[in-house]
């Protein structure tokens, strides 16, 4: 079936950066009757066969008999109106501005890329030129915006080329912009995909231009001091933006495309000094932020609203080096024009494709990077699970790396690739504890939210505990939630300097930092310690414009710390006689959740909805809030 195989086509390109990134590009096929076209928004890497929209084709040729208008905004306007009437399939999707350019191929399939080789040649000043001698049999089409227009142009060369060699041409090179590939089959497809860039590969292998982008060492410590400033300093509605942070290259020093304006801006900063000075300098004189900072010789930083957005940004900034580096052995950079180059940073088709692009779902912690330490299972798993549902790019910090991976991988099949990654932390150590935030920091800029929930437990009556437990409980619960607020507060100051916004650390403590706990005084008391930690680290840090709360959950009884069938409280609790006349575990459960009012265990949902409360309430710091079901009470 066409729309299966087209549809596959368009998986095998969308899925290779080599050939699409950010969601670029577009592919259709066709019947005697029917178009049926990618929609805009849409990645080709993960399209199916009834996303494509279907339109009457006889429809879409009436783009070009619409006649002459004011401007180009009345004529975009007709254009897009037009294709919208000629759906057939009731899509409330936007086909390509490009379906009549589609159209105009006559041929079954058509798959319409953007590789950085390929731009190499239709971004260099020689291009053209030498287009002519590589492909003979191709179409060269120079830069036009928009699709609209350009659409015009490929019908009427389209037709020259027709009458001097008696068939539509399969191959059009757009200056600036990629390449269409049309063909009957998808062998065919595929074969001149494979000739032009075996081709233009072994042009480049002989004048020594590497297909590789050249990248030099990253400054650690410069990563670490400006990628949270840049998070604030280059938002544009001043809550922290993502920042990912690259190893040096030469960047390119202008647009090449349409992509690389609509997702990486026009220009970039290169700057020695990363201040609000030099921030607010570039601003003014380009009338936008910056979406790629250079240091040289230090780092790239890529920003943007959302870590996806940000990793948008990045692999265009990479894309434009690339094609700049290949336009060495093309007679040099040609960059767009300032006449495109405007038109095409207001032109609200690309608008669209970008917001569209973006993903409409946003929950309360949208675009907002949260870390859960002892987020591989149980509570913390519960927790971060919660908030990546909120939108949160959720980080999970835990002593088992794999594990964590494993939970972020979890997050990722529903929530989407770029909300959830694993970094490795023991937070009884200052040497661990500092290298996860520079891991944060060096994958998305810094963290917005930071929920302390890293605890271990051990029972046992004061008169028999050992210290090696007394101490292991208290180095982990109490100790390393100080490590964890020192660290990641520095980071948080940082990023906070040019906002009004807040960022927030919330401890998960316990029933028992509320109300003592009877043979279980090392653990009470390191909770108990930690909300005087809560208080003291909140008075401190509101200079900095950091919260700082607890949470105190009552017990989980279906998590790992009460269930663990060999090491779980259930298990200690028999073992210690700590409930008297309890023969089982299901006796000891049955004793504890008699002792709830709303007789069950707390869910790690109920400690989220309290997390979130912590950070939406703006007027709220230094808090013990307790879910407890009613069994802690505040006085």
């Amino acid at each position: 079936m066409s729309l299966s195989v087209i549809a596959e086509l368009s998986n095998l390109y969308g899925a290779n950066p080599e050939f699409v990134l950010a969601g670029g590009g577009n592919t259709s096929c066709k019947d005697e009757k029917f178009i049926y076209v990618k929609p805009s928004g849409v990645s080709l890497a993960a399209i199916k066969p009834e996303d494509f929209i279907k339109m009457e084709r006889s429809k879409v040729k009436a783009v070009f008999n619409l006649g002459k208008f004011n401007s180009d905004s009345e004529r975009e306007d007709a254009v897009k109106n037009t294709l919208l009437a000629a759906k057939a399939d009731g899509s409330v999707r936007r086909p390509s501005v490009e379906t009549p350019l589609h159209e105009i191929l006559p041929y079954k399939y058509v798959v319409h890329t953007h590789p950085a080789l390929i731009n190499g040649m239709t971004c260099g000043k020689d291009g053209q030129k030498l287009c002519e001698e590589f492909f003979p049999e191709a179409v060269w089409i120079e830069y036009t915006d928009p699709g609209f227009i350009l659409a015009d142009i490929v019908a009427r060369k389209s037709a020259e080329y027709e009458a001097a060699k008696g068939a539509a041409p399969k191959v059009i090179f757009l200056q600036n912009h990629g390449v269409f590939v049309a063909a009957d089959t998808a062998d065919e497809i595929n074969a001149l995909y494979d000739g032009i860039m075996d081709l233009l590969k072994d042009f480049c292998a002989a004048r020594d231009v590497s297909t590789e982008l050249s990248f030099g060492k990253i400054d650690g410590e410069c990563v670490y001091q400006h990628a949270p400033e840049l998070r604030t300093l280059l938002s544009e509605d001043g809550k922290p933006y993502s920042v990912i942070s690259l190893p040096p290259f030469e960047i390119a020093s202008g647009p090449f495309s349409p992509d690389h304006i609509v997702y990486a801006k026009s220009f970039s900063l290169e700057t020695a000094d990363i201040s609000s000075e030099t921030v607010a300098a570039f601003e003014k004189a380009n009338g936008y932020k910056a979406r790629v900072v250079s240091v040289p010789g230090k780092a790239v930083f890529c920003v943007a609203d959302t870590l996806g957005n940000a990793e948008n940004v990045a692999a265009l900034a990479k894309d434009a080096a690339l094609v700049r580096q290949f336009t060495t052995v093309f007679g040099g950079e040609n960059y767009l024009s300032d006449a495109a180059r405007l038109f095409i940073e207001n032109w609200e088709s690309e608008s669209y494709r970008k917001k569209i692009a973006a993903g409409a779902g946003l929950g309360r912690l949208h675009g907002k990077v949260a870390v859960v330490t002892g987020g591989a299972q149980g509570f913390g798993f519960g927790i971060a699970q919660e908030l990546a549902a909120e939108g949160a790019v959720t980080v999970i910090a835990d002593l088992n790396l794999e594990g964590a991976a494993k939970a972020a991988d979890e997050i990722k099949q529903i929530t989407g690739k770029n909300n959830a990654f694993a970094v490795e932390v023991n937070i009884s150590s200052e040497e661990a504890v500092e290298k996860m935030c520079r891991d944060i920091v060096s994958k998305v800029g810094g963290m917005d939210l930071f929920v302390a929930n890293a605890g271990v437990l051990k029972t046992g009556s004061v008169k028999e505990l050992d210290k090696k437990d007394w101490d292991f409980v208290t180095n982990v619960n109490y100790s390393g939630y100080f490590l964890c607020v020192k660290h990641v507060a520095q980071v948080m100051s940082r990023q906070n300097k040019y906002t009004d916004c807040w960022s927030d650390i919330v401890q998960v403590n316990s029933k028992s930092g509320l109300t003592g706990s009877n043979r279980n005084g090392a653990y009470a008391g390191s909770k108990f310690g930690t909300i005087g930690l809560t208080q003291s680290f909140a008075l401190e840090l509101i200079d900095d414009h950091i919260k700082v709360n607890s949470v105190c959950p009552g017990n989980y009884f279906d998590g790992p710390l009460w269930s663990d069938p060999e090491r779980g409280l259930f298990v200690q609790y028999l073992s210690s006689n700590k409930v008297p006349g309890a023969k089982t575990v299901e006796d000891v459960k049955r004793f504890y959740e008699s002792k709830i009012p709303m007789d069950r265990g707390c869910f790690p949902k109920d400690v989220a909805k309290a997390i979130m409360y912590a950070v939406e309430q703006q007027y709220e710091t230094g808090q013990a809030i307790p879910v407890t079901g009613g069994q802690v009470m505040l006085n």
